[in-house]
């Protein structure tokens, strides 16, 4: 019996080449964990931000370690306790940390989604972390009300693209930032005013912004608080530091995603009735998801990239 299985880990902080294909051994489920035999696995900002040690302060992790934070596949085997699910159930969801690029993969039964008909697995693995914090971080600052004026920075990527439908679903006033070439895909999405960053200061052209959603972080962070209005709040995903960073008078929060089954599988079951976009913009082989790592470091793009475990 084998006992070994293929995964993608770190055993030091460092560049692109901290990120290698290694063999390991193939975990039993416990008390509560469900054994997935992955088929398709997401690539995510934190896979470099971890490889890089740039969390490593707010998130110390023992390695080496495997990376991938979220996942679709089989159900191989179930531990003790378990009832939701059995052998040969599809399912989709983030692994509550890291540990997805494995073959076999061990996760809380209460952590994840069924996939549903009509979604395949590498449409399943874009989903688990973009779309739900998409949702939970356009709430964050409190409910959203039809004719609010919400930004959105990295409109084209993996959040960003779910937030502009969620944002008007809600009957907001949608503004987005997003490169030249992602304009049209954008606008597809339902976004009412779309800039340029590459040609466009987004600072001068709009104002009195209700709600800002930051997905990109740095300066953009720091030259989006004069386009907010009086009681409005910036909501940020890649600047840990966003309080710190906060002017006084100025309201800023932090937003740290956390797994929500029951949504995902609410926003899973609209992607396969095509009432809801999410756009995989690259299909990798898992040999090349440390490749893919880095990319998503270098070149921005529209969607999701996800590695299929078949390729």
């Amino acid at each position: 019996m084998n006992t070994t299985q293929r995964a993608v880990l770190i055993r030091a902080y460092g560049g692109a080449a901290a990120a290698e294909l290694a063999g390991i051994h193939k975990p039993e489920p416990g008390q509560g964990q469900v054994l997935v035999r992955v088929q398709a696995a997401g690539v995510n900002g934190i896979d470099w931000k971890v490889r890089e040690g740039m969390v490593r302060d707010a998130f110390p992790l023992p390695l080496p370690i495997v990376l991938g934070a979220e996942l679709a596949g089989v159900v191989e085997a179930v531990g003790p306790g378990v009832s939701r699910f059995r052998a040969g159930d599809r399912v989709m969801g983030t692994v509550g940390g890291l540990g997805a690029y494995a073959d076999f993969v061990l996760v809380s039964a209460a952590i994840l989604a069924r996939t549903p008909e009509g979604l395949d697995h590498v449409q399943a693995a874009a989903m688990p972390v973009a779309a739900v914090a998409a949702w939970k971080s356009l709430h964050h600052a409190g409910p959203v009300r039809a004719g609010q004026r919400i930004l959105i920075h990295g409109a084209a990527g993996g959040l960003g693209g779910y937030a502009v439908q969620y944002a008007k679903r809600a009957g907001a006033e949608v503004y987005a930032t997003a490169a030249t070439a992602d304009l049209d895909y954008v606008r597809s999405l339902g976004a009412d005013h779309v800039i340029d960053y590459q040609s466009q200061r987004f600072e001068d052209l709009v104002r009195d912004i209700d709600l800002v959603l930051d997905y990109v972080g740095g300066e953009v962070l720091d030259r989006s608080w004069q386009v907010l209005a009086r009681d409005g709040a910036i909501v940020g995903t890649s600047s840990p530091d966003i309080l710190a960073r906060t002017p006084a008078n100025r309201r800023g929060l932090w937003f740290i995603n956390q797994p929500d089954p029951e949504l995902l599988e609410t926003l899973a079951a609209e992607v396969a009735a095509g009432t809801l976009q999410s756009r995989v913009s690259e299909v990798v082989g898992f040999l090349d998801i440390p490749g893919a790592i880095e990319r998503n470091r270098t070149v921005p793009r529209a969607g999701k990239v996800v590695a299929d475990f078949a390729r």
